[in-house]
């Protein structure tokens, strides 16, 4: 048995990018710890919420999927969702303005607290560009090189070879699509520098549990979690029941 730090942006980042193996992991018998960057104050939410009200829900949600993917501790580093890089916040803690060196010390602390075996983070791209998650990529491997004891470094990912093909397709409707943003092709992970693909087929409906805790995050537009919840089930399985990491060696 071992021990998984699992580090990311913002609340819903967990079930979308590793839930159903961090799922997997804590089923199997690890001690799973999720860190969480921001509390996602800057997110998109289909209510109107009181200042810091959004981030107060969503920590609540986190640790409801915490509990529904099997998660042992949850920590939070307290600095500010730093928003999309095409409308930052002007919050004064905003993460994306911490310096790596800073935050990765507070992440090995927690390495080291738990003598962990395993860290993820996200790859070079941030998966999709999002400032906050390509300073998740630049802090953990920071953080790697400052534990006590160096833990494997799985950087979470999708193979963008079928995403890629799906979004040429539908990026002659974004402009008819309310609350949608596409992405450029400079996302994820080519297929050759994916080293693990994770079937978590036996956790998708941990995984959609997970998913369902982030109910602030399912409306207001074309929500990426809410058109997960919705598959029917074998596509669900054939949708979520895969997610991959880049191992930094």
């Amino acid at each position: 048995m071992g021990t998984v730090v699992s580090l990311h942006a913002h609340p819903d980042d967990e079930a979308l990018l590793t839930g159903g193996w961090l799922a997997q992991r804590a089923a199997g018998g690890d001690r799973v710890v999720l860190v969480f960057a921001t509390d996602g104050g800057a997110g998109l939410a289909g209510q109107t919420f009181a200042q810091d009200a959004l981030g107060r829900s969503r920590r609540a949600e986190a640790l409801a999927s915490a509990d529904a993917l099997g998660v042992a501790r949850v920590a939070w580093l307290g600095y500010d969702d730093s928003g999309m890089a095409q409308a930052p916040t002007t919050a004064p803690n905003r993460f994306v303005d911490a310096p790596v060196a800073d935050v990765a010390r507070s992440l090995a602390a927690v390495l080291d607290e738990e003598d962990a075996d395993i860290l993820t983070g996200y790859d070079a791209n941030g998966g999709y560009g999002h400032p906050d998650h390509v300073h998740v990529h630049h802090v953990a491997r920071a953080a790697q090189q400052l534990a006590a004891r160096r833990p494997r470094l799985l950087e979470a990912t999708l193979d963008r070879t079928w995403l890629l093909r799906g979004l040429r397709l539908v990026r002659p409707l974004e402009r008819l699509l309310p609350g949608l943003t596409l992405p450029g092709d400079e996302i994820y992970s080519d297929r050759s520098d994916v080293s693990l693909r994770a079937d978590v087929r036996d956790q998708v409906a941990a995984k959609r549990a997970a998913l369902g805790a982030h109910a602030s995050q399912a409306s207001g537009g074309i929500r990426t979690v809410a058109l997960l919840r919705s598959l029917p089930r074998p596509l669900a399985r054939r949708i979520l029941g895969r997610e991959w990491f880049h191992e930094v060696v």
